[in-house]
């Protein structure tokens, strides 16, 4: 059965048919991350908004020992490239078909630097990303304040993972707006909780989205079906 598991903060595992990707591994460092990066299965592909630590997290790490592409915005491709990666670069507006999914890149308003980059040439436009896997549109909306560009994915999204935890990105008020702006059937919210700084209550974004779209709270480690949220 394809489906998504919440492994903590903003990251996310998709197991598809046949493949499984990883979104933002902030595993090792994360208080709440429910796995270790080497007890994860299998992985096709890593995912990466940006390269904030808490988001570039373990990718490298997992992307090399399990062989994995990674798919992030050009100069942070460049930076796994590096350190070793396989590598696939994209940028805001495209959009690719591979193996595991087709994968298009959208905006997300947040800062760009990496982690680990000493020389500051890596530093890129962090990035949002609407996935097909299984016939189920999903969007992870990445570290992200509330835009208007949200708009233009309207009725084009299955399930909208959305951060919650204000003070580095969106609160639960925007939030609550931004699913207003997509339509998801199901919004998954991530990005909170992790530390003090964004710690908020999950019930008062579930009463902020009301009748808008089905709020699904997971706790990291919990799963949730894809085919519950597809047309």
């Amino acid at each position: 059965m394809s489906q998504i598991t919440f492994h903590g903060h903003a990251g996310f595992e998709i197991e598809g048919p046949q493949h499984r990707i990883i979104i933002d591994p902030f595993l090792t460092g994360n208080p709440l991350a429910d796995v270790e990066p080497g007890s994860l299965s299998e992985i096709d592909a890593v995912l990466l908004t940006h390269g904030h630590g808490d988001h570039l997290g373990d990718g490298i790490e997992i992307a090399k020992s399990h062989d994995a592409v990674v798919v992030a915005p050009f100069e942070l491709a460049g930076f796994c490239e590096s350190k070793g990666c396989k590598v696939h670069p994209m940028h805001i507006g495209g959009q690719y078909d591979f193996p595991f999914a087709r994968v298009k890149m959208v905006v997300a308003f947040h800062g760009g630097g990496v982690a680990g980059d000493e020389s500051g040439q890596y530093s890129t436009f962090p990035c949002g990303y609407v996935l097909t896997v299984d016939g189920t549109s999903i969007y992870h909306a990445g570290d992200t304040a509330l835009m208007l560009e949200m708009q233009l994915l309207k009725g084009k999204v299955d399930m909208m993972l959305v951060p919650i935890g204000d003070n580095f990105t969106m609160g639960i008020d925007d939030a609550a707006r931004a699913v207003e702006f997509v339509e998801p059937k199901v919004v998954i919210p991530m990005h909170w909780n992790t530390f003090d700084l964004i710690t908020v209550d999950s019930d008062d974004f579930v009463k902020a989205v009301g009748s808008t779209a089905v709020v699904q709270v997971l706790k990291p480690g919990d799963s949730y079906p894809l085919s519950v949220g597809s047309h």
